[in-house]
């Protein structure tokens, strides 16, 4: 893991919430934008933070970041609507699905997890057959694709097993989507680079004991993620090679 640069010392997030408010009650999540100058939490509502990160900080950035456009004018009100049920049933599905206390809550969120999962496949075959891509909306990188990649690159390698989240797989089950990740991952820096599968199945395996009491980490699947140029066997046999 990377230390804090600016609390070195501090070993767990909760350190931050507590110098923010020594009496604090809540739960400690990520991610946090915390301010250094008036030490405390800013917000920790992944929605919020990287609306801010367009434009709050542009004084202090290069240029060429400054000029980086995540959510443009003419795909707002399309970005907005896919958003809010990218949200709920994806992102959140996931939780919903894997820390479900009853059959029939798991079931509703599971059914409504891949019902979401096959409509964005269907978005980006529908995007391939115009020949646009190799982005969610065309082809330039936008919000959609930062905000979906961060579950659709955890599914395969922990959502499947560990929040019960099987009825298909991305790698066999979502040529589109599977394309569209694995473009993100090697193609665009940003993205390779910060996601460390290592610490992704730890971080799930080893902290919900309620789903996982023996912290035991499966080792698939294997590879992490395939190469552009690759796919599962089943996928090959499919297309008869």
């Amino acid at each position: 893991m990377t230390k804090d640069p600016i609390h070195p010392d501090f070993t767990h997030l909760r350190q931050i919430y507590f110098k923010a408010n020594a009496d604090y009650e809540g739960r400690f999540t990520v991610p946090t934008l915390w301010d250094k100058k008036t030490n405390t939490v800013v917000s920790n509502e992944s929605a919020e933070i990287i609306r801010m990160m367009y434009t709050e900080f542009d004084d202090i950035l290069p240029e060429q970041y400054k000029n980086v456009v995540l959510l443009p004018k003419d795909l707002e009100a399309q970005i907005d609507e896919s958003n809010d049920w990218t949200y709920n049933d994806i992102n959140n599905g996931v939780y919903r699905s894997g820390f479900a206390s009853s059959q029939e809550a798991y079931e509703k969120a599971v059914y409504q997890l891949f019902k979401s999962l096959d409509r964005v496949e269907a978005h980006l075959a529908e995007q391939a057959s115009k020949g646009a891509g190799p982005f969610y909306y065309g082809k330039n990188i936008t919000e959609a694709d930062i905000r979906l990649y961060t579950t659709i690159i955890r599914f395969d390698p922990v959502y499947v097993q560990h929040f019960k989240c099987n009825i298909r797989d991305i790698r066999s089950g979502y040529p589109h989507l599977h394309k569209w990740v694995r473009n993100l991952y090697w193609n665009e820096e940003a993205f390779g680079s910060t996601t460390q599968f290592e610490h992704i199945r730890k971080h799930y395996t080893k902290s919900h004991k309620q789903i996982n009491p023996f912290s035991i980490t499966p080792v698939g699947p294997v590879p992490d993620i395939l190469p552009l140029d690759d796919e599962v066997a089943a996928v090959k046999a499919a297309k008869g090679n």
